[in-house]
């Protein structure tokens, strides 16, 4: 993906509307190349700007309020491939080539695991493991 420049971001930014939830987040759901849900999480204005300008996915972190690079400790990065923006232009789909896992726990996808039978069954696999990684 291209990187942008500070004029083309800030109209790009100005089209989005951080109104609806609470702390001017937007949901973003990431995807792989693949078509891969990998993760959801939320950015601010200042995350979108960050992504945009750079070229790798950044978020904001709820918990710990605080505007995060994903993969910065790990160096499971996202190379952002393609941005979506939804109809009310409140959400972003960003498609991504993921640089190791895309989850903390040590799994490509946060959604490693399928309700069957009324149980969670883990389904995907670890690529590493996040002890070592997290030290």
């Amino acid at each position: 993906m291209k990187k942008f420049s500070k004029s083309e971001i800030d109209k790009i930014v100005a089209e989005l509307d951080f109104s609806k939830i609470e702390g001017g987040l937007l949901p973003v759901v990431v995807q792989d190349h693949k078509g891969k849900v990998l993760m959801v999480a939320f950015a601010n204005e200042d995350a979108v700007r960050k992504s945009l300008e750079t070229g790798y996915t950044h978020f904001y972190s709820r918990s710990r309020k605080s505007l995060w690079k994903k993969g910065e400790t790990s160096g499971h990065l996202q190379e952002i491939q393609e941005i979506y923006i939804d109809c009310d232009q409140d959400t972003l789909l960003i498609k991504v080539h993921q640089l190791g896992g895309g989850c903390h726990t040590g799994y490509y996808s946060c959604f490693y695991r399928i309700l069957d039978e009324g149980k969670l069954k883990i389904v995907g696999r670890k690529v590493f493991d996040p002890e070592e990684v997290y030290k």
